[in-house]
């Protein structure tokens, strides 16, 4: 059973998914800014990692995406939309889990 952190976390992510997919319908450059999250995921998390490691990881990512985005892809009003290309990078990362379960 995951932890109540866990609950809440991928929560979130699929609610920040779905906001991704239609905003990025209409804004693209949201994909590299989700990109430049993902990537930095790889590099913080690694490859093998379980949901409780990766929500700890996204309880401290609002410092490293901002920093992240900032320095290889800002573009006008990207703050904004911060919260949403993280949750969508974490929900698509979370897949990867070695505890992953839909």
């Amino acid at each position: 059973m995951p932890t109540v952190e866990v609950q809440l976390a991928r929560r979130q992510w699929d609610e920040g998914s779905r906001r991704f997919d239609e905003e990025s319908k209409s804004d693209p450059r949201l994909l590299a800014a989700f990109e430049i999250v993902t990537d930095e995921l790889r590099k913080r998390v690694g490859q093998t990692f379980s949901l409780d490691q990766l929500a700890h990881a996204y309880a401290h990512a609002d410092d490293w995406s901002r920093t992240a985005v900032a320095d290889r892809a800002p573009f006008p009003g990207w703050p904004r939309s911060l919260t949403t290309v993280q949750d969508a990078a974490f929900h698509a990362y979370a897949r990867g889990a070695t505890d992953y379960v839909p």
